[in-house]
């Protein structure tokens, strides 16, 4: 099989002039996760790191001016390749411990998908190649040897915990269900929702080993009470209060009817 060699790994896209949205446009987008760089004016935060193929630090350290608070809204592998590379590392008391000693799923082969998942995904025009990436960083990259690097957080962070931004403040939002350390973050000042994959514009996902369907109702219900203006996700486009609410009007009747 040829593959494409990449000419660079990460894109970006200036979302004002506090935030950064970065991504990985060779990954399926089963995996493709939204990267957030916010401004400070004391520090920087960055909210999830991707897969971890190439460097991310060093693809945008021009970004990275400031100290930077590395934030993994939960463990996920697609979330936090690349969370090693930063001294400050903050991750949700319920997966601090996965995460300093990590051996939870990874893979960028479809093979090595469970088969039935796997249909269910190619239903949906997921993950329909053998590989999960589209191009390779460089010639010799192999990527059965694909592995997450363990790395104990710095800072573990529960419900009600601030972040400070010196001119920005966010609040750490429990968001359980997805997973059981699932994280927002919460700028109560602009009405500013950073969710991971609690929601996003896309198929929710509540049925890996470690998720949970009633934890996901009662955190699509809170969601749906909070005076949101935008949502930067953990996968997929922003987007804003009405179609927050249709997503979660949406789960809740297909979950509290079954």
């Amino acid at each position: 099989m040829t593959v494409a060699i990449a000419d660079r790994w990460f894109e970006r896209r200036r979302v004002d002039d506090d935030i950064t949205l970065l991504w990985e446009p060779h990954v399926d987008r089963l995996i493709r996760c939204n990267i957030w760089h916010v401004r400070g004016r004391d520090r920087d935060l960055l909210v999830d790191t991707g897969l971890g193929i190439v460097s991310l630090a060093e693809a945008a350290r021009d970004l990275f001016g400031k100290q930077v608070a590395a934030v993994a809204t939960h463990t996920h592998y697609d979330h936090v390749g690349s969370l090693h590379e930063f001294a400050i590392r903050l991750v949700h008391r319920a997966e601090a411990a996965a995460m300093a000693d990590f051996t939870d799923f990874a893979t960028l082969r479809t093979a090595d998908l469970d088969p039935d998942i796997l249909a269910g995904l190619r239903a949906i025009g997921l993950a329909e190649a053998e590989e999960l990436i589209t191009a390779y960083p460089d010639a010799s990259y192999d990527p059965a040897a694909y592995r997450v690097r363990s790395v104990a957080p710095t800072r573990i962070v529960e419900e009600g915990d601030a972040i400070d931004l010196g001119d920005r403040r966010f609040e750490v939002l429990h968001l359980p269900g997805h997973s059981p350390g699932s994280i927002g973050l919460w700028e109560a000042a602009s009405g500013t929702l950073f969710s991971g994959d609690a929601i996003y514009d896309g198929v929710l996902i509540d049925d890996l080993p470690t998720s949970d369907v009633a934890d996901y109702i009662q955190t699509m219900r809170r969601l749906r009470e909070l005076p949101v203006r935008t949502v930067h996700g953990g996968h997929k486009p922003s987007f804003g209060r009405e179609r927050l609410v249709a997503i979660i009007d949406d789960y809740l009747r297909r979950k509290v009817a079954t």
